[in-house]
């Protein structure tokens, strides 16, 4: 049975607090939104493309990025808004690839259509691009078994539950996986409960539903 099982490694569990810092560059239409995402450092991307996550924890993940939204509701350019918001943030490695697919879909567009280059936000409706600054710390609750690990994935803070399935992605490198799926797979050897958990798309469930879901999916394994 799996909880009698002791971990190659525990688990141990992190969090991050995030202090959000303006960095100066506003954009008024396409043709500056564009520049910027060009240029500005990877902690700007991903905060512009995971922010709704991080705020808005008990809710659908609707809006998938601000580019959209701004480009959406301030611009009116409601063809481009949409295919920025089909861009699935999961499917990308890196941050510079999400980048990348964010400045294509933009360049495409204006090649299409660029008399849109002329619509222009109100003073009061620039988009403010963001820096997100993370702070990781260790929890101090280490999970030694699969059973251990249940016990405390039901306590453990949101922020941390987002950290090991969100952010892992990017730190891993890889899209198929994270510290969850990765630690049972490797130090507990319940490798179909990794690729169950990997499975997992925490792009449609709100964060409490993906901690439900994740606690549901290992309890029906220490009962095998």
């Amino acid at each position: 049975m799996s909880t009698l099982l002791i971990a190659k490694q525990p688990f141990c569990f992190y969090s991050r607090l995030i202090l959000q810092e303006l960095t100066g560059l506003k954009a008024v239409n396409l043709s500056q939104l564009l520049k910027y995402i060009r240029e500005v450092p990877d902690a700007v991307i991903y905060y512009h493309t995971h922010r709704f996550l991080q705020q808005h924890i008990y809710l659908n993940p609707e809006p998938p990025n601000d580019f959209a939204y701004w480009v959406d509701d301030v611009l009116g350019v409601h063809d481009l808004a949409e295919n920025l918001a089909s861009i699935d943030t999961i499917q990308f490695f890196d941050i510079n690839s999400l980048r990348q697919k964010i400045i294509y879909t933009i360049e495409q567009y204006l090649k299409a259509n660029p008399r849109s280059i002329k619509r222009k936000a109100n003073i009061s409706e620039v988009f403010h691009f963001i820096k997100a600054i993370s702070f990781v710390f260790r929890t101090g609750f280490v999970a030694y078994n699969l059973e251990e690990f249940i016990s405390i994935l039901k306590i453990i803070t949101i922020e941390s539950i987002y950290f090991h399935i969100f952010e892992s992605r990017l730190r891993l490198g890889n899209t198929k996986t994270n510290d969850f799926s990765y630690w049972l797979g490797t130090s507990v050897n319940e490798l179909e409960l990794a690729k169950r958990l990997a499975k997992l798309d925490p792009y449609t469930h709100t964060m409490e539903d993906l901690r439900k879901s994740i606690v549901r999916l290992a309890y029906a394994y220490t009962q095998t």
